[in-house]
């Protein structure tokens, strides 16, 4: 456990002296992952599928907010939609321009959840985005957290009926209009993951903020089994295409990277908590004090007393 800690204070040091660096880095594998996945998955235009394509945009991610980036991600699917679907693209722009105006309206800050929601879906562990920005979050991440589930849904649904749409006999504009707005907005697992998500947010953020010991991973664990009731009330009732080994790995794999974030952003010793009475002339306080656990990195320093140039030979050994 000290070792740990020692590693925490030093990554710590290491970023509060590198963060200029750390942050740009960070920030363009982000954003070639988001436009490689995109490529990857709806890679309909074949000139925007060049490998050089992802580093690029990942270099133009590092020097722009998070929020530009998942803009200039929601334009890219837009133009590899459009290759096979004139109305899903319009549909998208209209979703993306929606998005836009919750997005500065509400949260600017949160743009990163637009690209990172559904980059996690990719990787079958999307379950740690309402713990974590529970707890470091605040209700209104829900907006962004909830558009960037429908964003992963809406691609999927391209990548699976590329062919059906590219093909479809149907001839007015207005009809396949309604007609594929339908399919993508009536994905009942959608909006089933949509209150799910929304939903263990919730219930993360409140109990994270009330005065429990170890309220942090209370609200972690409350926060799974949230997402995990929602989940199985919406499959006993819309009978869900989805997998439970799946579901079970996927809340596995978020539990310890929701613990991991916990220890690094919130350790702290319970079994020294101080509770504290004060009064001044209007109001009565009554304060817990739980002391954050930190430690000193060591500082180790090496005092060379002789070397073997100045060691004088032993008579007796000649």
């Amino acid at each position: 456990m000290m070792e740990l800690l020692v590693f925490k204070e030093n990554l710590k040091r290491f970023y509060g002296k590198y963060s200029i660096y750390i942050i740009p880095i960070v920030k363009f594998v982000l954003g070639a992952a988001a436009f490689f996945l995109i490529n990857s998955n709806i890679g309909f235009m074949e000139r925007l599928t060049n490998p050089l394509v992802p580093v690029v945009m990942g270099l133009v991610a590092s020097f722009v907010p998070c929020g530009a980036t998942a803009f200039f991600a929601g334009c890219f699917i837009i133009v590899h939609v459009s290759r096979v679907s004139l109305e899903v693209a319009l549909i998208l722009c209209m979703f993306i321009l929606a998005v836009i105006m919750l997005y500065y309206g509400f949260r600017p800050g949160d743009g990163y959840l637009l690209l990172l929601t559904p980059m996690l879906f990719f990787l079958k562990i999307p379950y740690v985005v309402p713990l974590i920005v529970g707890l470091s979050g605040s209700l209104v991440s829900i907006v962004p957290v909830s558009c960037g589930v429908c964003i992963y849904y809406i691609v999927m649904y391209m990548k699976q009926n590329a062919g059906v749409l590219a093909g479809s006999s149907v001839s007015e504009l207005a009809e396949r209009f309604i007609q594929i707005a339908k399919s993508v907005f009536g994905n009942e697992l959608m909006w089933v993951m949509v209150i799910a998500f929304a939903a263990a947010i919730l219930v993360v953020f409140i109990i994270k903020n009330l005065s429990l010991d170890y309220a942090w991973s209370i609200a972690i664990i409350a926060g799974v089994i949230t997402e995990l009731i929602v989940i199985f009330i919406g499959d006993f009732n819309y009978n869900l295409p989805v997998s439970l080994v799946s579901i079970i790995l996927g809340i596995l794999v978020s539990v310890i990277l929701a613990l991991i974030y916990q220890f690094f952003v919130f350790a702290v010793d319970y079994s020294r908590t101080e509770y504290l009475q004060y009064e001044d002339d209007e109001y009565h306080y009554y304060v817990k004090a739980v002391p954050k656990i930190a430690v000193s990195a060591p500082d180790v320093k090496v005092h060379r007393i002789y070397s073997r140039k100045n060691v004088r030979p032993d008579k007796n050994n000649q």
